[in-house]
């Protein structure tokens, strides 16, 4: 049984259904000084670098001090249209009760996420999720521009090694990450890539609605 669960968000456990980007959009606004035309691309990237490649686009000088400036911004509007994010969002199936089966069997579980923290919050809250996740074990856009940086961090704060942990994520980036790092990564083809776009994860499933097939697949 491993001793830490760490968990992909968007895509993995809840779905937006566009609210993301106009959320990204106006936070990018407020910050920026000029509306989003194009955003750079997000699969599999962190809010970090999302926004410096989308200053460029926008021909917007990126600076660390814009970030910070960014995330505040972001986290704002999400706290702030979070009934509306319950309205048009959702949970992914068998999500939940993947988390709580877990929490059941006393296995500990945070996120390794490329959200801001204030971010990932709320979408974790408005879905009822959180609960289930120790959030201070977990790490978040702030702490790196790449998947194998949030997944150390998140190793880090829960003093837990690479060999004693599973990642689950949707993403080719992120079975890329856990395999750099040295973390057992269940892929979940739940986002836009294919199964056969995650194969390189040790074991890919459809989605998480099976909950005793996934349990097996993390080794519970």
């Amino acid at each position: 049984m491993p001793d830490l669960v760490l968990w992909d968000i968007d895509h993995t456990l809840m779905a937006t259904r566009g609210l993301g980007r106009e959320l990204w959009a106006e936070a990018f606004e407020q910050v920026a000084g000029v509306p989003m035309r194009e955003q750079a691309s997000v699969t599999g990237s962190t809010e970090r670098v999302i926004l410096r490649e989308t200053a460029r686009l926008h021909e917007v000088p990126y600076s660390e001090e814009l970030f910070t400036r960014f995330a505040a911004a972001l986290g704002a509007v999400h706290v702030r249209r979070a009934p509306e994010l319950r309205e048009r969002g959702h949970a992914l199936p068998g999500a939940a009760a993947v988390l709580a089966a877990l929490e059941e069997r006393g296995v500990r579980q945070s996120v390794a996420t490329g959200n801001v923290r204030a971010a990932a919050e709320v979408k974790l809250a408005v879905f009822g999720l959180d609960s289930y996740l120790r959030l201070d074990d977990g790490a978040y856009g702030e702490d790196g521009e790449g998947r194998p940086e949030l997944l150390r961090a998140a190793l880090t704060r829960a003093g837990v090694g690479a060999e004693k942990a599973v990642f689950l994520g949707d993403t080719p980036a992120d079975v890329a990450a856990g395999r750099e790092v040295g973390v057992r990564v269940v892929a979940v083809a739940t986002g836009s890539a294919s199964a056969e776009d995650l194969q390189d994860a040790e074991v890919v499933l459809d989605d998480l609605s099976d909950t005793k097939r996934t349990l097996a697949a993390i080794g519970v």
